[in-house]
């Protein structure tokens, strides 16, 4: 997703630039790229993740995980520790002396400037990726596009959506929760230790981590064999650390909570690309051609459409110590 970034002073005694937001805290961080400072980031970062998976098994039940009542109850414990995760930022930032000069809000992603653009370039850049997938879907969609667009302003099938929990979870909770879980909260204590590239690559592995917990509903309801559970899981963690990093780059160049919160949805919402249908398709040249289009114009266009001058002053790009080479930011 990106070329070497800017990374951190690697010595323990490096000290910050002039305009720095970096100011030590007594006996944690005597500078950027610490190892007290690395070791407060990732402690921090993996406590998140194990509250935020945790926090789907404080209910007892013997229900599947797509039973309504199941989905509900994870409901209120995934966004009160939603709620409650800006709070290991700001502790994070307390015991660190960290001080970014802007709102804890403003750092997390919530604000005004830029947010239009932030709102739509990020989708229609995902929606770019995915152009073979959405051709596939059109061709083998039984309506016309005036028959889908009719659908689509109908406050009927809207409420429809809204009733289904499952569609809640896939298409709202699960995106807003875990962007700002995995993307808003963590990126902010990672990239001083590790530096703007480093971060984004590393930000997901706690993302990818976090859904082996699928593995023991799986086991636990006997879905599978156990060899096909783990291969599963394996492949899921591998797409969803990919999926991560790009999530994490947008939420970086832009600034933004609101463009990887779309793409998330969106991307649940298509799945993953259905490659072998698509080499099957009585259209398959047609269906290919746009696989592969799709993916050069996503490529072309990554730096472009996220141009940080789209979306204002960054202010998580406050938090890296140096620039050296290609920036995130610029």
């Amino acid at each position: 997703m990106s070329a070497a970034a800017d990374a951190a002073p690697g010595g323990p005694e490096a000290p910050g630039p002039v305009n720095s937001p970096w100011v030590p805290a007594a006996g944690l961080a005597p500078g950027p790229g610490s190892p007290a400072l690395c070791w407060a980031a990732l402690l921090a970062c993996l406590s998140l993740a194990c509250a935020y998976v945790g926090s789907l098994y404080v209910w007892n039940s013997h229900l599947p995980r797509d039973h309504p009542a199941v989905i509900k109850r994870r409901f209120t414990s995934v966004l009160i520790v939603s709620g409650l995760s800006p709070l290991f930022v700001w502790l994070w930032k307390e015991l660190t002396g960290i001080k970014p000069g802007i709102s804890l809000l403003v750092l997390l992603g919530f604000r005004l400037e830029g947010i239009v653009p932030a709102t739509l370039l990020p989708l229609l850049l995902t929606m770019v990726l995915f152009l073979g997938p959405l051709i596939q879907l059109s061709m083998d969609c039984p309506w016309d596009w005036v028959d889908g667009l009719k659908v689509m302003f109908d406050p009927r099938f809207w409420a429809l959506c809204l009733s289904d929990m499952r569609w809640l979870r896939n298409q709202v909770i699960a995106p807003l929760t875990e962007e700002l879980v995995f993307r808003a909260c963590m990126l902010p204590m990672l990239i001083p230790c590790t530096g703007l590239g480093p971060a984004i690559f590393t930000c997901p592995l706690f993302f990818g981590v976090a859904h082996f917990h699928h593995v023991i509903e799986q086991l636990r309801f006997r879905q599978s064999s156990v060899a096909s559970i783990f291969l599963s899981a394996a492949f899921q963690f591998s797409y969803t650390a990919v999926f991560g990093a790009y999530t994490a780059f947008i939420f970086i160049r832009t600034g933004h909570l609101i463009g990887p919160v779309l793409c998330h949805s969106f991307c649940n919402y298509i799945g993953f690309p259905a490659i072998c249908a698509a080499l099957e398709h009585p259209q398959r040249l047609t269906v290919v051609i746009f696989y592969v289009l799709g993916m050069v114009l996503f490529l072309l266009l990554l730096h472009p459409m996220t141009d940080p001058a789209f979306f204002g002053d960054i202010p998580i790009c406050s938090l890296s110590a140096t620039s050296s080479g290609f920036s995130v930011c610029s």
